[in-house]
C-alpha cells in the first residue's frame, strides 16, 4: 500500500515527461540555443511534489481510499468500506488512524470469506471488521508504542514496535508503509487483514 508514493511518483513522472516534450519541441526551433528550456525543468519538479503532498493531505480518509481505488490500489478495501456503509464516518473530522489492508491481504483470506462478507445481510459483520482496523486519534508511526490500543470496533489490537528496526506490527500484520496523510487522520498500510476476537468464521 504504496499508493501515496505511487500517486506522487506518477504525477512527477507525467510532469517531467511533459517538461521533456516541451524542451524537445523548443530545441527544434532554429538557432535559439541561448535560451535552452533545460533551466526551467529543475525548478518545476519541487513545486509539483509539494502540491501533490498537500493535495493528499487535504483528502479525508473516505476520499483517500476512493483516490487509491482509482489508481488501482486498495480496491477491495474501498468496496468493503462502501458495502459496510462507512463512507460518511470516514469523512467526519475524526481524526482517525487507519490500518489499511492491501488487496493482496484481502485475497489471502480463506476462499469465499470476502464474498460472504460483502453480502448485504452481512453488512454488520463487515462494518465490525473494518472498524477493527481503525483507532481513534491521529497516531503516526513515531508515536506508536508497544501495547494494546482500543479500536472503534471496541476490541483492542496489539501493537508491537521493534526498538532495533522500528518495524511495527498490528496483531500479526506488518506495517509496510506508514504515515500516509489525510485531512482527518493518517493511514498505515498493513499486509494482512486483522480479525476481531470471536469473529464469525474464525
Amino acid at each position: 500500500m504504496k499508493f501515496s508514493q505511487k500517486l506522487i511518483g506518477k504525477i512527477l513522472l507525467n510532469m517531467i515527461t511533459v517538461g521533456s516534450l516541451v524542451a524537445l519541441s523548443a530545441c527544434t526551433e532554429p538557432v535559439t540555443r541561448e535560451t535552452p528550456p533545460v533551466t526551467e525543468a529543475p525548478p518545476a519538479a519541487p513545486p509539483v511534489a509539494d502540491t501533490r503532498i498537500e493535495t493528499t493531505a487535504d483528502l479525508n480518509l473516505a476520499q483517500l481510499t476512493q483516490a487509491a481505488a482509482g489508481e488501482g490500489q486498495f480496491q477491495t478495501l474501498t468496496r468493503a468500506v462502501e458495502a459496510a456503509g462507512l463512507q460518511d464516518q470516514l469523512a467526519t473530522p475524526g481524526p482517525y488512524t487507519v490500518f489499511a489492508p492491501t488487496d493482496a491481504a484481502f485475497e489471502a483470506l480463506p476462499a469465499g470469506t470476502l464474498d460472504n462478507l460483502l453480502r448485504p445481510e452481512n453488512k454488520d459483520q463487515l462494518a465490525k471488521l473494518i472498524a477493527y482496523h481503525v483507532i481513534p486519534g491521529q497516531v503516526t508511526s513515531t508515536q506508536l508504542t508497544s501495547g494494546e490500543v482500543k479500536t472503534i470496533e471496541g476490541s483492542p489490537v496489539t501493537i508491537d514496535v521493534d526498538d532495533a528496526t522500528q518495524g511495527v506490527t498490528v496483531n500479526n500484520a506488518t506495517v509496510t508503509q506508514a504515515d500516509i496523510p489525510a485531512s482527518n487522520g493518517v493511514v498505515h498500510v498493513i499486509d494482512q487483514v486483522i480479525l476481531p476476537p470471536d469473529f464469525p468464521g474464525t
